[in-house]
């Protein structure tokens, strides 16, 4: 964990030999950082941004296997994410939960029943199991009545699973850090350093906190780039030439009560038949995701465009037509980028989800894959780092990522479900949340899961640096409450403003710099609000 201070001592103690350093705090990043630990290495972490600040804080929230995939036929990605899919449910419960897919079939669909029914066969055959289910009209429309009825002949019910993807990586962040890793987040890395032969050997690392104006060269035996969308630009200091195609995905959040879903629902557009889903995920709803080609420099903050969301709700009215859903009821939306290998095919969906692990000069990068796949990759990027590394050292068989939480929760005052959230987000710390929580913050916030206790915790121990840090990755009041929570905020003041020993300056400062982020990047209309400032 991160307590007080933990920064500037960690900033003063970097001048020495690494064994390795992982450019990348997201799920890629974390799982080589928690292996690497594991294999009592000597490991720094560090990212430009904040911990999961990329792709992994905006992904689609599901651990799955890509039931798509198999109509491009990347049977090898989906049988390689479906078994990663069971280990993560079985070693990360709570954390990770299974989820319930509809899939409508309506007279006018394009698919041929048959082929779909039979990838549903294939799809828990990989999984050595027998879940999914057909249902007719009437047995479909009672599990979900929100659904358009007009044309709706039946369809299925499979599985698949969900997660809450920044609490997935700060609990691998902070089990290897008690393990005896280092991570900094806000360490940007402004140069790759080589020795005589070219080989990359260290990195010159520059704070963009912005509260401290620092740099410090630090040495290792290899450095692996694991920073997603940003691989290319690592890898362009040597001159490598660009591999990556980054595609962006939007989603649009809604509050719970005006969109309800007990499972999720694969949707079909219908303009172009594009494979969509919505589904039920902390206590709100979301919709999603778009597949476009990212053209634009990958910014700080990715946002969805205004024709993305249009998009959106498109097949959100035509999936769902009595809820009668607009603008107007959209509660947040969130864009990020998936780091593709470009291999040019015409269409985005079409390019292979599959990883690569790269040498060059040194360098070693692993990018592309999927989230559920992450552990994977890891392994296979250190197993590539293995001559650089001390002798003796084997990748191939992947330990266990997740430290078991206790089972025994004394006499807190909570009941099962705040008790499996809890286990979930905190693992082998549940205890000493418990013990440093206010008996009146283990409360929810509103409808969600949320415990206002979760925000002193996070101030205390989770790496904060700026508030957006804490609102959209810690504790993500900022993507479940309307208006980026600002009617909480006097609240949330009074909780984190004494844990973070901010002043009033500092406290308006990153009001300000925090209600900036939300309405460029995480309003319901992003794009018409990027210039807006709020008055403080």
């Amino acid at each position: 964990m991160w307590g007080p201070g933990w920064r500037d001592r960690l900033w003063s103690d970097l001048d020495q030999d690494w064994d390795v350093i992982v450019i990348g705090g997201g799920i890629t990043g974390a799982g080589v950082f928690r292996e690497a630990v594991q294999k009592k290495l000597k490991v720094l972490l560090v990212d430009a941004n904040d911990f999961s600040f990329g792709t992994s804080s905006k992904s689609s929230k599901m651990v799955h296997g890509g039931f798509r995939y198999l109509k491009n036929r990347q049977y090898g990605v989906t049988y390689e994410a479906v078994c990663e899919r069971e280990w993560m449910l079985k070693e990360a419960p709570n954390l990770v939960t299974s989820l319930a897919f509809a899939v409508p079939d309506y007279q006018a669909a394009r698919r041929v029943r048959w082929e779909f029914a039979a990838g549903l066969v294939i799809y828990d055959l990989m999984a050595l199991k027998w879940a999914h289910r057909k249902f007719d009209r009437q047995q479909l429309l009672r599990l979900c009545p929100q659904l358009n009825p007009a044309g709706l002949t039946g369809g299925y019910l499979y599985y698949d699973a969900e997660m809450d993807d920044s609490r997935l990586v700060l609990r691998i962040l902070q089990e290897a850090i008690a393990a005896g890793g280092s991570a900094l987040n806000y360490a940007s890395v402004d140069a790759l350093l080589r020795d005589r032969s070219g080989k990359v050997h260290g990195v010159r690392l520059r704070d963009t906190s912005g509260l401290n104006d620092r740099a410090q060269e630090c040495r290792a035996s290899v450095v692996i780039n694991a920073a997603g969308p940003w691989s290319d630009a690592v890898r362009s200091q040597i001159a490598a030439p660009p591999r990556l195609r980054k595609l962006r995905g939007s989603h649009l959040v809604f509050c719970r009560a005006d969109f309800p879903l007990q499972q999720a629902v694969t949707l079909v557009h219908p303009s172009d038949h594009r494979s969509m889903f919505a589904l039920p995920w902390e206590g709100v709803t979301l919709i999603g995701t778009t597949d476009l080609d990212h053209t634009v420099s990958p910014s700080e903050n990715v946002f969805a465009s205004d024709q993305e969301i249009e998009y959106i709700l498109q097949v959100l009215n035509a999936s769902f037509p009595a809820l009668e859903l607009g603008r107007a009821q959209i509660i947040s939306t969130f864009s990020g980028l998936r780091p593709v290998i470009n291999t040019g095919k015409p269409n985005p969906s079409q390019e292979s989800r599959a990883h690569v692990v790269w040498d060059e000069s040194g360098l070693i990068t692993i990018t592309g894959g999927k989230l559920t796949t992450f552990r994977i990759m890891a392994s296979e990027a250190l197993q590539k780092a293995i001559p650089y590394l001390p002798t003796g050292l084997e990748f191939k068989l992947r330990p266990p990522i997740f430290d078991p939480p206790p089972c025994d929760f004394g006499q807190a005052n909570i009941d099962a479900f705040a008790a499996a959230h809890l286990t979930g987000r905190y693992g082998c710390n549940v205890e000493d949340f418990l013990q440093a929580s206010l008996p009146a913050e283990l409360k929810p916030i509103e409808s969600l899961p949320n415990l206002w206790a979760e925000l002193r915790w996070a101030a205390r121990n989770e790496g904060v640096i700026h508030l957006d840090d804490l609102l959209l990755r810690r504790v993500r009041l900022g993507l479940l409450l309307p208006d980026g929570a600002a009617a909480w905020m006097d609240q949330i003041k009074s909780i984190i403003q004494p844990e973070l020993g901010w002043d009033e300056s500092r406290w308006l400062s990153e009001e300000n710099r925090y209600r900036q982020v939300w309405l460029s990047s995480y309003s319901p209309s992003p794009e018409d609000t990027r210039l807006q400032t709020v008055c403080v």
